[in-house]
């Protein structure tokens, strides 16, 4: 797990491409997003998030951002196996498109959300701002002071 500061991590990004990795990181914390952990390796990252859950946040929830590429169902069945061991966890899924069939997929595994995978870079962007911006709606209204 890669952490870019001392702060605790909010977003869990798992993704197997690491330029693509370091790319999603950079525009979500451009976006004003909370401290992304990378996790590249899929088996890992679901006794790694299947543990953070055991922890929970102090203020705020968790959220995974899975983007898996290895197959064409990697992300789908990914995110089915992680809902499946951490049912309360928020997990977003990145895809290709978000053509009715392959949205409904990615829902039924589990996925709160699907975000488009953009090669055009105002388009990422765009769509990173959006992923922020769905984290800071999920989070608890009453995570700050008492």
């Amino acid at each position: 797990m890669t952490t870019l500061s001392g702060r605790q991590p909010a977003i869990a990004l798992i993704d197997d491409d690491y330029h693509s990795a370091r790319l999603m990181t950079r525009m979500l914390e451009a976006h004003g997003g909370p401290q992304v952990s990378r996790l590249p390796d899929p088996e890992q990252a679901v006794e790694a998030l299947a543990d953070s859950a055991v922890t929970p946040m102090v203020a705020g929830q968790y959220m995974a951002v899975v983007d898996l590429k290895s197959s064409s169902t990697a992300t789908r069945d990914f995110v089915a196996r992680l809902k499946q061991r951490v049912p309360e966890l928020l997990v977003v899924a990145m895809a290709a498109t978000l053509d009715r069939e392959v949205r409904n997929e990615l829902l039924e595994a589990g996925a709160s959300a699907v975000f488009e995978r953009h090669s055009d870079i105002t388009l990422y962007r765009r769509e990173a701002a959006s992923i922020v911006a769905f984290w800071v709606r999920n989070q608890r209204l009453d995570a700050v002071g008492t």
